[in-house]
């Protein structure tokens, strides 16, 4: 059966015609021509795997993925435009697996999942699925002949010089990427021409680089802490000509990393014909605010924010505060802007992800500067592989990699830590002299002190900042001091606007000197421009207090050193923080004199990743690419590499007027795209079990059944925020 030019059925092969694509009440005339669609994807992906020397491969492939729409089932199925399911990948899987040698062995994992995902290679996945064996096994052959596009194919040659499994299937990872992302562009392109436009690149980084140029040329430096801003920010910058590669940036707290990372980026990348710029954030909790200071310089289209808060993936076309609701989602797709801001858990679970809507974006790090902020928060169990793909990245993909941080972490390859990365440079000035220039607190350790003995420190004292591990024990401390002058509380249990409102107002009580006192969890730690004269701070990583530290005294404006305490709860620490603290308390023991240097803080990163060596791969993910080609269990990884086990939902939060008038609209817009956005700010994210909690108490509605809004506004605590009841039974009692 074949296809005539007007879309009937025949019998011979003179006057066939093969579709891609279809469309309902189109004439045939209109329809997707399947060569075409073959040529238009194999050009994209050869652009896209162009950027690291694999553009044959990705030609190839492109040239390949559909080759199965050929069957004279398939295009049945599209001229009568049926549901029914007709196999097309395994086709194209099968063909590159027998007949394009070791290459199309590894292109058969890209044809194979271009729809479902990568597949796992000879084995079945513990979550179900096809494997790749499988799916070649059951695929049928090529019932027609192509040979105006087989005569094409290339077998090309690798790239580069594989030294161990794990770089092929990174390759493999790669060129999907590029292959995924050409089918759906040009799919759309075809189906929605009036969507496809909004995809715009935005402004070149040459421009970008003049914009914050002029910003950075407006920067005084009066005092003696800005005149040391400014040297690491103009040393940082004459360091952009080195070879692209593995950097590290340490700043002190206080030393302007944000903005000199972003210097020096812009000029690394302009100089080196780099793309794009990735800003990676440990935190949903700062990653607005970093976006806001780029958009404060850059054109407004020029940044994007990807995180999992309210689910961007969900954003539709509608205005927004920044004007870009549409042209923002598609940039979040495949992270084609200049300057894309995100989380570690969006950037690595994606880089270890199988799904083809969450690989998309992979082929646009190739050629980019990553700046990794608060580089010490990289998760311990899994610091192999984020290693791993961060080497790889810089090294056969043109990235380059800054890890910023104010405790640089040690990363770097030694005797003892064989996982670590070679050749990194340091582009910030003398690191020890720095250390000792911007020192403006001493550390004591007060010992072990009870909540109650804590609650009477912050009492003894106008101005104080005390930061504690966990939400209940910010909460318990706030109740016992909450009466005296100035008392307030930060958690995530508040929403950003009330964070934000809270403090806006403390900012002003302190520059004011009224008295304030304050009991924040550690989110207060980063990207929070503030300064208490002393902190207390409740035990944890050496990092941690390092960063509480920068929240005292931090432009110098006391007379000698701030004071920063820490302290042993004599309730106990809570589990996830005794590893960490023990490992800071023997590093005040061996560097007591001075537990803030450079040398400390490697002290404590060595003895960290030492004593934890069995567990920095825990879930085993990079064993499961050290075994024969047939087996790599792409799938087996996606489903293990999960950075944040317990997943954590928003729930919408009516703060003040504007967030009901959101949630007002949200229930009745046809298009939800910047009413999300704008909620985001309103936001408080907890985990399941809490949601099914507030759900069964009857305290949340879910706005098109997907959308939690507290309803409950009475366990909204204006001082604390959301207070999440205990669960009780069917008497009424606690069980909790």
């Amino acid at each position: 059966m074949l296809v005539r030019l007007d879309g009937s059925i025949s019998n011979n092969g003179d006057d066939m015609r093969y579709y891609a694509h279809t469309v309902q009440d189109k004439s045939p005339e209109e329809w997707q021509i399947l060569e075409d669609h073959l040529h238009n994807v194999g050009e994209l992906a050869a652009k896209y795997a162009g950027i690291f020397n694999a553009s044959k491969w990705g030609r190839t492939i492109g040239l390949l993925h559909d080759i199965g729409k050929y069957r004279p089932e398939f295009q049945d199925k599209l001229i009568k435009q049926s549901a029914r399911r007709v196999d097309h990948k395994g086709v194209g899987a099968k063909y590159a697996h027998e007949r394009l040698d070791n290459p199309g062995k590894l292109m058969s994992y890209c044809i194979a999942g271009h729809h479902g995902g990568l597949p796992n290679g000879g084995y079945s996945s513990f979550s179900g699925g096809t494997t790749l064996k499988d799916l070649i096994q059951q695929a049928a052959d090529l019932s027609a002949n192509p040979h105006h596009v087989l005569k094409e194919l290339d077998i090309p040659e690798l790239p580069f010089q594989a030294q161990d499994a794990f770089q092929l299937t990174f390759f493999v990872r790669m060129l999907f990427s590029a292959l995924v992302d050409a089918d759906f562009l040009d799919t759309e392109a075809f189906l929605d021409p009036k969507k496809s436009k909004f995809r715009r690149p935005g402004p070149s980084l040459k421009v970008l680089q003049k914009k914050l140029d002029a910003k950075l040329a407006a920067f005084t430096a009066e005092s003696r802490i800005n005149q040391l801003r400014r040297e690491i920010l103009d040393h940082s910058s004459r360091q952009a000509d080195l070879k692209p590669g593995l950097f590290t940036l340490t700043v002190p707290t206080g030393g302007g990393k944000t903005l000199t990372s972003m210097a020096f980026a812009l000029r690394h990348a302009v100089r080196h014909g780099l793309r794009r710029i990735v800003y990676v954030i440990p935190y949903t909790s700062i990653i607005e605010q970093n976006a806001g200071v780029f958009r404060e310089i850059f054109p407004s289209d020029t940044v994007i924010e990807h995180h999992n808060n309210l689910d961007h993936e969900v954003l539709e076309e509608g205005e927004d505060q920044f004007g870009a609701g549409l042209r923002h989602r598609l940039a979040c797709e495949n992270w084609d802007s200049p300057v894309v801001v995100t989380t570690n858990v969006q950037f690595f679970e994606s880089l270890y992800a199988a799904k083809p809507s969450r690989c998309r974006k992979l082929h646009n790090l190739a050629g980019s500067v990553i700046i990794l902020d608060e580089a010490q928060m990289l998760p311990v169990e899994y610091l192999k592989p984020c290693l791993k793909v961060l080497d790889e990245l810089a090294r056969n993909y043109k990235a380059s990699i800054v890890l910023c941080t104010a405790t640089q972490p040690a990363l770097k390859r030694r005797d003892d830590f064989k996982y670590g990365l070679k050749g990194v440079r340091e582009i910030a000035p003398d690191t020890k002299r720095m250390h000792k220039e911007f020192q403006r607190t001493s550390l004591i350790d007060v010992g072990v002190l009870s909540l109650e003995q804590v609650a009477d420190y912050i009492r003894d004292r106008e101005k104080v900042l005390c930061i504690v591990n966990t939400r209940d024990r910010a909460g318990n401390l706030y109740e016992m001091i909450r009466g005296k002058p100035g008392a307030r509380h930060l958690s995530a249990l508040m929403c950003p606007a009330h964070r934000t409102q809270v403090l806006r107002e403390i900012k002003k009580n302190l520059q004011q000197g009224g008295p304030c006192r304050l009991i924040s969890t550690q989110l207060i730690e980063a990207g929070v421009d503030i300064s208490f004269p002393e902190v207390i701070r409740e035990y944890s990583g050496l990092d941690s207090i390092v960063q509480a530290a920068g929240r005292c005294n931090r432009e110098g404006e006391n007379a000698g050193l701030g004071k920063v305490s820490v302290f042993m709860p004599d309730e106990g620490l809570a589990p996830a923080f005794k590893q960490q603290a023990g490992n800071a308390s023997n590093t005040l023991r061996h560097h007591g004199d001075d537990p803030f240097s450079p040398e400390a803080i490697e002290y404590y990163f060595s003895e960290t990743y030492w004593l934890q060596q069995e567990h920095l791969d825990k879930k085993n993910i990079l064993e499961e690419f050290d075994v024969p080609r047939p087996n790599w269990a792409f799938r087996n990884v996606a489903d293990r590499f999960k950075i944040i086990d317990q997943k954590m939902i928003p729930i919408i939060i009516p703060f003040d007027e504007q967030a009901e008038e959101l949630i007002q609209a949200l229930r009745f817009a046809a298009t939800k795209g910047g009413i999300l956005r704008s909620l985001q700010q309103y936001t408080v994210q907890v985990y399941s079990h809490q949601m099914d909690r507030l759900d069964s108490a009857g305290q949340l509605e879910f706005i098109d059944g997907a959308y939690a809004v507290l309803i409950a506004k009475e366990i909204y605590n204006p001082e604390k925020g959301l207070v999440i009841p205990d669960p009780v039974n069917e008497y009424g009692a606690c069980i909790a």
